[in-house]
């Protein structure tokens, strides 16, 4: 045994420490950040993209670079899209079919309403404009006109989304686990 294995010897078996540390550093990477599910409660942030089932887009954040963050079960997005994320994990991609009840509802005839031609002060009125109309207790309610004639306008009050399924791209790309599980 010559004085070059003696010395080459410490070197060798410091490479294989620092590879099985390098291996161990990343399996516990992938373990911890891909074992996470979101759950009811967590905080979590998606990229999306929301689609008719044509597939004409109205509305995406993708490529904005902001995803948007919400809490899981805390009735701040549409029912589907809150069960459609329970489960996924970080980094992880999915389509989602949500049916009307799961969305925005039903179209409500209810909220279909005949305004006056004279409730327009000074103005012109079209259909496709956008009206706002604000309730006794202080709350703002949009609308769409869909039908104009000499004495009336019809205004749609639902909201665009109502009736319609609809079809979402989603990625998580944060999840903070709720801390009181």
């Amino acid at each position: 045994m010559g004085a070059d294995s003696i010395t080459k010897k410490p070197f060798f078996l410091a490479l294989i420490a620092i590879v099985i540390i390098a291996i161990l550093a990343g399996a516990f990477w992938a373990y911890s950040t891909s074992g996470i599910a979101v759950a009811n409660g967590d905080t979590v942030k998606v990229y999306y993209t929301g689609k008719f089932t044509n597939g004409t887009v109205f509305n995406t954040n993708a490529g904005t670079g902001e995803p948007f963050e919400f809490v899981v079960g805390a009735n701040q997005v549409i029912p589907g899209f809150d069960q459609a994320v329970i489960g996924m994990r970080l980094n992880q991609s999915k389509t989602v079919v949500i049916p009307v009840n799961e969305a925005y509802g039903p179209v409500n005839p209810a909220m279909i309403v005949s305004v006056s031609i004279d409730e327009f002060v000074n103005r012109t009125v079209d259909v496709g404009q956008t009206v706002t109309e604000t309730s006794e207790d202080g709350e703002q309610f949009q609308g769409i006109v869909t039908q104009v004639n000499s004495t009336n306008a019809t205004v749609d009050f639902n909201s665009p989304l109502a009736g319609k399924t609809l079809v979402f791209n989603i990625t998580v790309v944060a999840i903070e686990a709720n801390s009181s599980k």
